[in-house]
């Protein structure tokens, strides 16, 4: 029986074709700028590029224009409680919801958003906190929540292969993706 590649989210907060044309199509692009305001053009440039590569779209934290723009899903941040935020919208099928939390009250909180994949960070140490999961402590919060959890945070280089431990459906990145650029991304196969 063959084992279901992990899912990969390279969160990315602008259009760069030379960093994305590098992905390939299995690694799914999460847009988040919030310090941005207009960011509608890196929006539109981003869902033609991942329409012509048949990479999976998601925006974080617009429920309204995700839907309006036919995108894959939403990316909505931990910092984001309303547990209302869907609210009485009319989802596509193929819509998916995604979030991410830090801890038990926060994963509940998502499940309430009707998330179906929960990313948890940060799994390994990272340098704007002193505080991360590890393995032990990220197994145990996945334990019986009923959703699919994702590994996010200080996934790097040296540790990724750790991902093999942990019961997480895929890992996202953010700075390891900047740092060595997107195109190493797809290499890195649990």
């Amino acid at each position: 029986m063959q084992k279901n590649l992990p899912k990969i989210y390279c969160f990315v907060d602008e259009y760069n074709l030379s960093d994305l044309s590098k992905l390939s199509k299995d690694i799914n692009i999460i847009y988040r700028n919030y310090d941005n305001i207009d960011h509608i053009d890196n929006i539109l440039k981003l869902r033609k590029f991942c329409k012509s590569s048949k990479n999976k779209f998601y925006l974080s934290n617009n429920i309204k224009l995700s839907i309006q723009l036919g995108l894959d899903g939403i990316y909505i941040p931990s910092f984001n409680k309303k547990i209302n935020y869907i609210g009485t919208y009319s989802l596509p099928k193929y819509f998916k919801i995604i979030g991410s939390a830090h801890n038990f009250n926060e994963i509940m909180i998502k499940k309430k958003q009707r998330c179906n994949e929960v990313f948890l960070s940060p799994v390994f140490k990272v340098n704007k906190s002193n505080k991360f999961l590890n393995i032990s402590k990220f197994n145990l919060m996945v334990l019986g929540f009923g959703v699919d959890c994702i590994a996010l945070g200080g996934i790097n280089q040296k540790n990724y292969k750790m991902i093999k431990l942990l019961r997480s459906k895929g890992f996202a990145s953010i700075s390891w993706a900047k740092k060595n650029g997107l195109r190493n991304l797809g290499r890195f196969r649990i």
